[in-house]
């Protein structure tokens, strides 16, 4: 399917040095694969989330306080 997109110049200067040195004519593959693994990353995205969210209330409450307590001196350590 043939679409038209805004990009900037120097990504397509970039796309094309990279087709051309991949002995491709235009820089429709490259879109193509990057595209792909853009949705195949989300979608993964998704599953770890709601990995995590199933988690929720897996901590006792003493673990969870130790948890905050540690969390809280890394932070401080941060500054």
């Amino acid at each position: 399917m043939r679409t038209t997109i805004e990009i900037k110049p120097e990504h397509r200067a970039s796309l094309l040095a990279l087709a051309a040195r991949r002995g491709q004519k235009g820089f429709s593959q490259l879109v193509t694969e990057a595209l792909e693994a853009y949705l195949k990353a989300q979608q993964g995205r998704g599953g770890a989330r709601k990995r995590a969210l199933m988690l929720k209330g897996a901590l006792r409450p003493k673990e969870a306080e130790s948890l905050r307590a540690s969390t809280a001196e890394i932070r401080r350590s941060w500054r």
